[in-house]
């Protein structure tokens, strides 16, 4: 990541190097760019500290603990056209879409319970979901506000638009917004309602929809999920989730289910069969409203498992 963060040729740079080696692969993606600023966007532009790392996104240190909880109401909500953590992005999506020739993706959007335990130390946040509610209100009502404000000038920024998630596939502007809400694994159902639905919902209704993404095992939320107002869609790791049959119960056929192995996801010493386990995938979910995303570790991986997908799913 530190590779890229201050330097956009580099990020260009790595996105034609993407691009040349896709170009045998047998898939449904399409050349584009990734403006990639990191998870913790809206929670570096609430203040909180940013420390940029080859390890993986920035990390963000939190601004709030137990001991200081009223703080909350002290935070203010960032300008999305004059914070300056906002300014960097729209710098970057400025120089990209002058020297990348490509359509850029969206960057990835958290959601606000995402970017609240990224203001508020994680572990003290998710206990403070019981402990302090109204704090917790407090401050998810000003992310959702800030994070609406960063989309809606996001939208008019890009105007070579690829999708509306930060991943590879192309999800159309009418989707509304793909939000990674990967705190959601953590909660039960009630308490994902209240913090999780509530605020989604409110981005749902700004944008015409909400994709929700959430990395984890989501059993015990994904029927609440179901209840986001104008939800287009769910987006899963799916070797994550060992109960297929919760999430294919209450979103199958009813929601577009964006179901992701990459290479890595599966874990373990052996490589898994990544064709095969497409194939049981779409065997038990069904064909409507069935996207799956996977990825292997060399070109040539991806050469021959792109011809051993439309192989096997053909038939």
């Amino acid at each position: 990541m530190a590779e890229f963060y201050n330097d956009p040729d580099a990020e260009l740079a790595w996105s034609r190097d993407h691009r040349e080696k896709r170009r045998g692969v047998y898939d449904y993606g399409m050349d584009n760019v990734k403006p990639n600023v990191g998870i913790g966007v809206v929670a570096a532009a609430f203040g909180c500290e940013v420390t940029v790392n080859d390890e993986a996104d920035p990390w963000i240190k939190p601004l709030i603990r137990e001991e200081n909880v009223g703080a909350v109401r002290d935070l203010a909500v960032p300008d999305p056209v004059e914070n300056p953590v906002f300014r960097k992005v729209w710098d970057r999506v400025e120089y990209l879409e002058a020297h990348a020739h490509m359509p850029l993706r969206s960057v990835n959007i958290p959601s606000p319970l995402v970017t609240a335990s990224l203001i508020w130390d994680y572990t003290s946040f998710i206990e403070g979901l019981m402990l302090y509610p109204e704090e917790a209100h407090i401050l998810l009502e000003k992310i959702t506000e800030a994070t609406i404000g960063f989309i809606r000038e996001q939208f008019r920024r890009i105007k070579n638009l690829f999708s509306i998630s930060h991943e590879m596939w192309h999800v159309p502007r009418e989707g509304g917004i793909r939000i990674s809400d990967d705190t959601a694994a953590l909660l039960s159902p009630g308490l994902y309602r209240e913090f999780g639905v509530r605020y989604n919902s409110m981005i749902a209704d700004a944008f015409g929809g909400v994709v929700v993404h959430s990395c984890g095992d989501v059993r015990n939320v994904v029927e609440a999920m179901m209840e986001t107002r104008n939800l287009k869609g769910l987006d899963f790791t799916i070797p994550q989730n060992p109960d297929w049959d919760v999430i294919r119960r209450a979103a199958a056929g009813k929601t577009a289910l964006y179901l992701r192995h990459f290479y890595w996801d599966h874990g373990g010493g052996g490589k898994t069969d990544l064709a095969a386990y497409s194939k049981r995938i779409l065997d038990y979910f069904g064909r409507a409203g069935l996207f799956i995303q996977t990825s292997t570790e060399t070109p040539e991986e991806a050469v021959a498992l792109g011809d051993e997908l439309h192989r096997i799913l053909s038939t």
